[in-house]
């Protein structure tokens, strides 16, 4: 399968733009959210939009930073699954309910957020959401331009 797209070859704009949006993943990496949480929301929000190369990517950089094969194959199904902490819990819950904005009957509600800020300070949560924004935003572009997943080396992006 090939992309239809060639960000790099694409011309002027989405050079520059994806210029900022690398420069963007990579403040979110040096953001003060557990590294094991954003991988696994980064993963969750690449399952619920059905973003091939996401979820190799962030399953590969996961695993490369010590995360479990048992967790990776829960997070599907972290609902039912005892391995998660329960900051991890609900920054799931609040990814799948920031990713399901049309269908999650307004978004992320006022209880869930409280909720979150029990586990996180604000800039914690500041970085959260804009990590689930943020891989939305990335999942829809690999997902228009059909880029190809299984090739993703851990790492590759910085």
């Amino acid at each position: 399968m090939d992309a239809r797209l060639d960000y790099q070859a694409a011309g002027p704009i989405t050079t520059k733009v994806f210029k900022h949006v690398m420069s963007a993943g990579q403040a979110l990496k040096e953001s003060p959210l557990p590294a094991e949480t954003k991988e696994l929301v980064a993963l969750r929000v690449s399952q619920i939009n059905g973003c091939a190369f996401c979820i190799d990517m962030h399953t590969k950089d996961a695993i490369a930073a010590g995360e479990s094969a048992v967790r990776l194959n829960l997070v599907a199904a972290w609902r039912e699954a005892t391995v998660f902490t329960e900051a991890e819990r609900v920054a799931l819950e609040l990814a799948e309910a920031g990713t399901r904005v049309a269908d999650a009957a307004g978004g992320v509600g006022d209880e869930l957020w409280k909720r979150a800020a029990e586990h996180y300070d604000e800039e914690q949560l500041a970085a959260l959401v804009v990590l689930v924004s943020f891989m939305n935003m990335v999942n829809r572009f690999n997902i228009i331009t059909q880029q190809p997943a299984g090739s993703y080396e851990p790492g590759q992006f910085g």
